[in-house]
């Protein structure tokens, strides 16, 4: 029978030469080989998104009097409501961190050398559009801790020189985070941002799929030296079978952390109330957010907070570019910017960390 279908696809789409790409393609096969699976299961978790999200949709109605009520009817009235939305939240949390995991692994094994310089470009900006999703969907449940989160978070923007206030307007859909801003956020969960993601994703799957992975630099050079000491795979089947089974094991601790952690749903956003006490944003935004509270009200003239967030602007654009910076530089340098990496994922962890238990 799979034969008999694989020869009818055959006839009609000459399967054989569609997939010849995958089957003359290679992997490198070293003690970090490893590493490669991040990019597929951060993909894996980002289908997981598409899958759960369309879902919700079905039954999600995005209005400031109707959000809540509708995720509480998805969670107590719709068979495995609850399930689907703690699938979504999690897998959303587990995508942030794998994307976060895979960007430092491309780092630390100097992936974003030419030339992948674009490589490493695309995937950065993914990464932004990444926590742009879970920035967008934290408040479209509409619960209190989403509203105060976003509000604040709005309110950093706010504080960018020239630009900042109309970027805040926009976002909010006006002066304050109303239902407008719901419906806007909504707008750029569903539809903006996966468009540009869709875009993004496909040009960085291509230039993988044209550059090939990359290995460490002094494996680089001994097989350079030895090419008989050279060890790859095939990516088809060879790798992508032990891609699907980090597939499943990400699909196995999902499935854990959605039954047996599920997702709260919390109390229903009144702008009328106080915020909460020690309101914070997500753990992603957590080092950042600690950051601007340790900074003093005033450094010289300048609002710290100001300060605070054109230094991060700044980071994350030489983070953007960091390909370009290295290239020409000798060796040393390159160490050094090695060693600025593991300083930044120190300082990410760290912050994060104090951040959660600071009061």
């Amino acid at each position: 029978m799979f034969a008999a279908l694989r020869n009818w696809f055959d006839e009609r789409f000459d399967w054989d030469n569609l997939i010849a790409p995958l089957r003359h393609k290679t992997v490198p096969t070293h003690r970090l080989s490893y590493w490669y699976f991040l990019g597929g299961i951060t993909l894996f978790l980002f289908g997981i998104q598409v899958a759960t999200g369309i879902l919700l949709l079905l039954y999600y109605r995005p209005g400031a009097n109707e959000a809540f009520e509708s995720v509480q009817y998805i969670m107590t009235q719709v068979k495995f409501g609850w399930l689907i939305r703690s699938i979504h939240s999690w897998s959303a949390n587990l995508m942030i961190f794998t994307a976060f995991a895979h960007m430092f692994s491309v780092l630390f094994l100097k992936a974003y050398r030419k030339p992948r310089e674009l490589t490493w470009v695309s995937g950065m900006l993914l990464l932004f559009l990444v926590m742009g999703f879970g920035f967008s969907g934290y408040l479209l449940p509409w619960n209190t801790l989403a509203f105060f989160a976003t509000k604040v978070g709005t309110e950093i923007t706010g504080q960018v020189p020239i630009m900042g206030k109309p970027m805040m307007i926009f976002l909010r859909g006006g002066e304050e985070v109303t239902g407008a801003t719901l419906t806007r956020f909504f707008g750029f969960h569903v539809a903006v941002l996966p468009g540009l993601a869709t875009v993004l994703l496909l040009l960085h799957l291509l230039l993988v799929q044209r550059l090939g992975m990359s290995v460490p630099p002094k494996l680089e050079v001994q097989w350079t030296v030895n090419p008989s000491a050279r060890r790859e795979m095939t990516f088809f089947p060879n790798f992508l079978l032990r891609e699907m089974m980090a597939w499943y094991l990400a699909l196995g601790v999902l499935g854990v952390l959605a039954a047996v952690f599920p997702w709260n749903l919390g109390v229903k956003a009144d702008p009328f109330v106080p915020a909460p006490a020690g309101i914070k944003p997500e753990w992603y935004f957590l080092f950042m957010f600690q950051t601007l509270k340790l900074i003093p009200s005033k450094v010289w003239f300048i609002d710290g907070e100001v300060l605070g967030v054109l230094a991060f602007g700044l980071v994350g654009l030489v983070w953007l570019l960091l390909p370009f910076f290295e290239s020409d530089q000798p060796s040393h340098m390159k160490q050094w910017i090695t060693g600025l990496a593991v300083f930044a994922l120190a300082y990410v962890a760290g912050m994060s960390v104090y951040g959660h238990f600071a009061k």
